[in-house]
């Protein structure tokens, strides 16, 4: 009483049948008694019909649609019998499949029959099928973050139909609706489904929910970069003519971002100390703000924000607040936990981890992320679902690199604070630190980058820079590999020397990023590298 399957005599998919024969006894397969159209090897057939139970079925025609290049299935027929079926049941599939092999690729509707054709042994990802999308967390039962990277929105949650252990890539622009009906009931919000590449992507989806369990956010939207990410959020929420507060310490860029384009749409900012709580008061009081921004802990310089205080105060006047935790990361800091509306970070720092793709992402509650979203369809900036797919790959190891970079960065610091060719160490974790306090409160590691001044002149600096043997020169951050820059000449070097000193990027001032090598290499090779100079 089980369905029949027609398919070409191939070694691969024989072995997967056989093993299943001998372990199990539940398959049987015999020579089909329909003549045969072509040779089979010493047999003189062109196929085996085998009966499977029907869940088999099911599972290898989905194996079919998404790795038929492997298995070698020209046509898979799966239809449902009696327990009493005639010996003619078995030409009538072939018929069917028969009949069907000039036809596209079709999956039917009903639950009584499907047939699946798939051309020259070939597919590609495009035939991954998607499950119905729902709200449901399976991986709430999860007590650490190590575990939700890992496990978060794949084999916890993934609406993608498959037995892989890794992520399909979907790759594709666009997709179809069977009937006009479908797409109606879609356009309805009755049901379910993907439409255009730019609005979403099943890979894509894999990757907001992984970072959503980490970051505890009930939405996330991945950008292009986190650039994207920053502009795309400020457009979406603040007004024309609106009012937002930042602070002073800042990537440039952002920076940029808010003084010379904002202002275009009659947007004001008040920036102030990341720690000038009196000064977040004055300009709450005296401004009608939207929205609160800042990076905590903050580039080059790490300053930290009391968020939880940060936050009761803007939410006392109704200021939407919002992190850029690039810095941290889910894995050290919790910003929403701690009372902020949105997070805003570069994915190609940590969360990618391997400084080989680009992305952005907005985390929090589903009302601010889904403004965000709707301003996003519109501006573009959509990420390739392959750089998701090595993002995903990427959060795999996230907690054990964080883990490795805080450790080190932390012993690094102690060291450089310590030796006498280094005039002062930024870094949360010292003591010295002005937020030392607050990061201690709010953070359980304090990040792998350690910024500090040398004992010399812009020269002097960079002869350090280049007598390191380990580390890149280059403007990142957050890989595996060790980063170094002097941003007097990475990010600075158009401005004059009394306008870098402004926002106080001194000519000795190193960035230092640790990545996963040993402690001790990396200790020794700053260490020699001071010596030089």
């Amino acid at each position: 009483g089980f369905p029949l399957i027609r398919v070409p005599f191939r070694s691969r998919l024989l072995q997967l049948l056989s093993a299943g024969q001998q372990s199990s006894g539940r398959f049987s397969g015999k020579a089909g008694a329909r003549e045969s159209r072509g040779s089979f090897g010493a047999y003189g057939l062109s196929s085996l019909i085998f009966r499977f139970p029907p869940n088999f079925v099911r599972q290898l025609s989905n194996k079919a649609r998404r790795n038929c290049s492997n298995i070698g299935v020209a046509q898979v027929v799966a239809a449902s019998w009696s327990n009493n079926y005639a010996a003619g049941a078995a030409g009538e599939a072939l018929d069917a499949a028969a009949a069907a092999a000039a036809a596209p690729a079709e999956i039917a509707s009903s639950e009584e029959e499907a047939v699946v054709l798939v051309e020259n042994g070939s597919c590609n990802s495009n035939s991954v099928q998607i499950d119905a999308l729902t709200d449901e967390k399976p991986y709430s039962f999860l007590s650490f973050d190590g575990s939700v990277a890992v496990h978060a929105g794949e084999r916890l949650g993934r609406g993608i139909v498959t037995d892989a252990i890794t992520t399909p890539v979907v790759n594709t622009t666009a997709y179809f609706f069977k009937k006009t009906a479908d797409l109606i009931d879609y356009k309805e919000k009755r049901r379910a489904s993907f439409e255009y590449g730019r609005y979403g992507n099943p890979t894509t989806v894999v990757l907001e929910e992984k970072i959503s369990a980490l970051e505890g956010a009930e939405s996330t939207l991945l950008l292009a970069s986190g650039m994207c990410a920053s502009t795309v959020m400020l457009l979406a929420l603040v007004p024309a003519g609106g009012h937002i507060v930042t602070t002073t310490d800042c990537y440039r860029k952002t920076r940029i971002f808010i003084e010379n384009f904002l202002p275009k749409m009659g947007i004001k900012a008040t920036v102030i100390d990341p720690a000038d709580i009196g000064a977040l008061k004055s300009a709450l009081d005296e401004n009608n703000v939207t929205l609160y921004f800042t990076e905590s802990p903050t580039n080059p310089f790490l300053r930290c924000v009391d968020i939880e205080l940060v936050s009761k105060l803007c939410h006392e006047k109704g200021v939407i607040v919002c992190i850029d935790g690039t810095f941290a990361t889910p894995i050290n800091q919790k910003a929403l936990a701690l009372g902020a509306d949105i997070i805003c970070s570069s994915a190609t720092k940590y969360i990618a981890g391997h400084n080989d793709v680009l992305a952005g992402y907005v985390s929090g509650s589903e009302k601010l992320v889904s403004a965000v979203r709707n301003m996003h369809h519109v501006l573009g900036g959509t990420l390739n679902p392959n750089a998701a797919y090595l993002i995903i790959r990427g959060m795999k190891t996230l907690h054990l690199r964080v883990q490795q970079q805080n450790m080190t960065a932390m012993r690094i610091a102690g060291s450089l604070e310590a030796h006498p060719k280094v005039k002062r160490v930024y870094y949360p974790g010292l003591p010295s630190h002005p937020e030392h306090h607050i990061a201690k409160k709010q953070m359980t590691g304090f990040g792998g980058v350690v910024s500090f001044e040398v004992d010399g002149d812009l020269l002097t600096t960079s002869k350090f820079v280049d007598a390191l043997k380990i580390p890149y020169i280059a403007p990142s951050f957050g890989g595996c590999e060790s980063i170094v820059d002097q941003p007097a000449i990475m990010t600075y070097w158009d401005l004059s020397q009394s306008e870098r000193a402004k926002y106080g990027i001194l000519d000795n001032l190193v960035r230092f990023s640790f990545g996963v090598e040993d402690f001790e290499d990396v200790k020794a090779d700053i260490l020699q590298a001071l010596e030089a100079i």
